[in-house]
């Protein structure tokens, strides 16, 4: 089996500013060629500082950074974006507004001559979705083309690795979805590996193969968007990721855990001990509405989503609980409805773990 350098690798890496806590430290991640990976965590947990890093903006004061196995950055060494053939994608697209779509994309390809320039440059905005555009100027062009010319200039140079820095986060919500989609399938077609930095979710899911949400300068969990959602390695992920509730419960035998709602079976890998407080955690998708069941909650809440209502429901003891139901089944508020759990993916966390 041969084993693959990475295309990025970051290994404990810690950047402070003078007379601050650390914004980053103990952040480690890899990125093997062709992957796309998603930095997603709240404002201020480090993820545009763990970016600038990696782009070369910034030092590293521990830990060190390599691209395809060379050394890059380490405390007294930081290698300038120019010479990691590093693209970035800025928020706000950075595009000179002198210069036609065309000379954008081919402003980074100086060292080819003027017809070669133009030639990778025509390639990259059909690649990009945008043929014929070449003659628009910056102000002619609307948001989702100017983001789509800043895509086409940072992949002109064939970067090693490029950096996307919340690149939709100027666009409406629907041009966003359809734009993160449209630009996986380009960077997929290219071969390129890429980091992308969102506090949007949708966002996250519908680009990377693998997404690190980020909390007080490190990775709590690099994973599947699917494993962040179904199998949370810890509490605050649970709470960042989609929508829920944590339900408090107890620990049974056979990882069984007791709640209100009933008894639910076999919670791998929770490392529960019989009689553990715990918080369980439930997904809309795990409360479903069934006129039969004797167990019945208030709708406290209704919000219509299209084919389903997003249901906040209380129970008789006063908690709360999100249930996502086809909008056949149309309830009032104050309205008492039968339910039931229907929990594929059982997640649980000991009740004392921390939830800030």
């Amino acid at each position: 089996m041969i084993l693959m350098t990475p295309a990025l690798e970051a290994s404990q890496l810690r950047f402070s500013y003078p007379g601050l806590p650390p914004v980053i430290e103990g952040f480690s991640l890899c990125l093997a060629p062709g992957e796309i990976g998603c930095l997603l965590g709240p404002s201020g947990c480090g993820k545009t500082t763990a970016l600038r890093c990696i782009a070369g903006l910034e030092p590293v004061h521990a830990g060190e950074i390599r691209l395809s196995g060379e050394l890059v950055s380490r405390p007294g060494l930081t290698r300038p974006p120019e010479a990691r053939r590093v693209g970035i994608v800025f928020q706000d697209y950075a595009l000179f507004p002198h210069l036609d779509a065309l000379e954008n994309v081919a402003f980074g390809l100086s060292a080819l001559p003027r017809a070669e320039r133009r030639q990778r440059a025509a390639e990259l905005l059909a690649a990009v979705g945008l043929p014929g555009l070449g003659n628009k100027f910056p102000h002619e062009m609307s948001g989702g083309q100017k983001q789509r010319v800043a895509l086409a200039r940072a992949l002109a140079p064939a970067p090693r690795l490029l950096l996307l820095d919340e690149p939709f986060s100027n666009l409406d919500g629907d041009l966003r979805e359809r734009l993160s989609l449209e630009v996986r399938a380009i960077l997929k077609k290219q071969g390129t590996t890429a980091l992308l930095v969102t506090h949007d979710q949708h966002e996250a899911f519908a680009m990377a193969d693998h997404v690190g949400v980020m909390r007080r300068g490190r990775i709590e969990q690099w994973d599947t968007a699917y494993n962040l959602y179904h199998r949370p390695a810890s509490r605050f992920v649970a709470d960042f990721v989609g929508e829920g509730v944590l339900l408090d419960g107890l620990a049974s035998r056979d990882d069984g855990i007791e709640t209100v709602l009933g008894e639910l079976k076999h919670c791998p890998g929770c490392e529960l001990k019989p009689g553990m407080p715990v918080a369980l955690l439930l997904r809309p998708d795990d409360v479903q509405h069934d006129d039969a069941s004797e167990l019945q909650a208030e709708v406290v809440q209704k919000a219509f989503r299209g084919a389903e209502f997003l249901y906040t429901l209380r129970l008789e003891d006063g908690r709360q609980l999100l249930s996502l139901v086809p909008s056949h089944h149309n309830h009032a508020v104050g309205e008492r409805i039968g339910i039931k759990l229907d929990v594929d993916h059982v997640v649980a966390f000991p009740r004392a773990e921390g939830a800030d």
